[in-house]
Order: C-alpha cells, then sequence, then structure tokens
C-alpha cells in the first residue's frame, strides 16, 4: 500500500519519513499554505533522499506552465491538483508532462460529491479523497465520513486522506480499501513540523494485522 506523507518542509524529516517506508513525500506549491515550500527548499529535500520514493507537488488552480516549471525545477514526478481543476485540464496537464503521475484531489462535502469521481478517472491516473473545509484545501485535521465510503470503488487506484493519524488509520482500514493513504496534520507537532516519533507509531500500526 501507498503510504504518502505530505507537507513536507525540512530536507532531514524528509529523509528520516522515507527510511521509515513512505512510498511519497508530498510538498505543497500553494504559496497560501502554511507548508508552502519553494522548488528551490524542495530539491533541497529530495536531493538529500538516500532511498526512492515518489516525490508529488501538490499544487490548486496553477497554470499549466507553473506546474511544469516546478514539476522541473524541483525534479517532481507526481503532481497532485488539489484545487477545482477540470477533467480537460487534466488532460492538457497530461500532454505537458507524458512521464509524470496526476493525482487529482476530491474534497468530499456530501455522499454526492463522489458522482463527480467518474469524470475524472479517464484523465488522471490517481485519485484522492480528503476532507472538505470551507476555507482550507488540505491538512485540516477533519476526517471523512468513512461509512459512506464503503462501497465505493472506483475505475482508478485512490488514497485516502483527511484527519488520518496513527490513531485512527486501523480503524479507516478494517472499513475501507484504499490502494494508498495521505497523512500531513495527524503526524505534525506544527505545520511543516513533523513529528518523526508519530510517523514511527504509524508504520508500526501499519504492521499490525486488520484482524487483530
Amino acid at each position: 500500500m501507498r503510504v504518502k506523507i505530505c507537507g513536507i518542509t525540512k530536507p532531514e524529516q524528509g529523509q528520516a519519513i522515507a527510511n521509515l517506508g513512505a512510498t511519497a513525500l508530498g510538498f505543497i506549491c500553494v504559496s497560501a499554505s502554511p507548508r508552502y515550500v519553494t522548488p528551490e527548499q524542495i530539491r533541497l529535500v529530495v536531493e538529500q533522499l538516500t532511498v526512492t520514493v515518489d516525490r508529488v507537488g501538490v499544487f490548486a488552480d496553477a497554470t499549466v506552465e507553473a506546474i511544469s516549471h516546478i514539476v522541473t525545477a524541483a525534479n517532481l514526478n507526481v503532481v497532485q491538483l488539489h484545487g477545482n481543476e477540470s477533467p480537460e485540464f487534466c488532460t492538457q496537464l497530461r500532454q505537458f508532462l507524458p512521464e509524470v503521475e496526476i493525482i487529482k484531489a476530491l474534497r468530499v462535502r456530501t455522499p454526492d460529491c463522489l458522482n463527480q469521481v467518474f469524470n475524472y478517472t479517464a484523465h488522471i491516473d490517481t485519485l484522492l479523497l480528503d476532507a472538505y473545509h470551507p476555507q482550507i484545501l488540505g491538512g485540516t485535521g477533519k476526517t471523512l465520513d468513512w461509512f459512506t465510503l464503503e462501497q465505493f470503488n472506483p475505475n482508478c487506484p485512490w488514497l485516502l486522506a483527511g484527519g488520518l493519524t496513527p490513531d485512527n488509520i486501523l480503524d479507516a482500514l478494517k472499513l475501507l480499501q484504499p490502494n494508498g493513504i495521505d497523512l500531513s496534520s495527524g503526524v505534525e507537532r506544527s505545520p511543516g513540523d513533523k513529528d518523526l516519533d508519530k510517523v514511527a507509531q504509524l508504520f508500526s500500526q501499519l504492521s499490525e494485522p486488520l484482524g487483530a
């Protein structure tokens, strides 16, 4: 299962989290976010990595040109779209960045929001479901209503996000079968400052059998 730790800002923490078992590190490329990092800061993290992980740039309503520039400058191999990007925009971005994985995040406000998933699946590689917050795009600490997702089975891989922590991750995974999980605030001391003890606790929990 993919495990993405998002909101990385510090090179030493990126390396430590990768060593603990993360398969992807997420970097927030949205300037309004408290976890925002510049392409130069991302490269400082990426260049210190000694294990292979996905390097995910998180964008919200940026232009194709701006995303492409940052992907190249920061040596990213995955783009996560966390704004109001249309399926057509995803297709356009694919043409610019054919070798880069495209993740589209959808913030689930009500169960009806899941209906829009199928507008995207032909245009992206991976889906991410996050909790809805009226002012904040992600990293809110709010959880989704997992019970509304019990029958969720899109025709592409998907990641579960939204308020996941080492304490509740097994409860989520007993109900749902995502292809991966995405944590940010649930393993932090403060925005952008990861708590490595919590990250280690997460991987300890993930090593437990779900039936236990």
